[in-house]
């Protein structure tokens, strides 16, 4: 199943701090696959070389 026709798992981003702040910047995404691991799909690497992988937040429905 191809990962655009499917809502992934996690998401991936870059955390970036300034002072006291962290940004945290969505970078990807990664969809679970049949073996257990994970596909990911980068749009950026970051140039600390650290992702973080969390779930998506829940959207709230009307």
């Amino acid at each position: 199943m191809s990962e655009t026709n499917t809502k992934p798992d996690l998401k991936a981003f870059v955390v970036t701090k300034s002072g006291e702040k962290s940004f945290f910047n969505e970078i990807g995404a990664a969809w679970k696959n049949t073996k257990g691991g994970y596909r990911i799909k980068l749009n950026a690497i970051p140039v600390n070389g650290e992702i973080i992988l969390l779930p998506p937040k829940e959207t709230k429905k009307d």
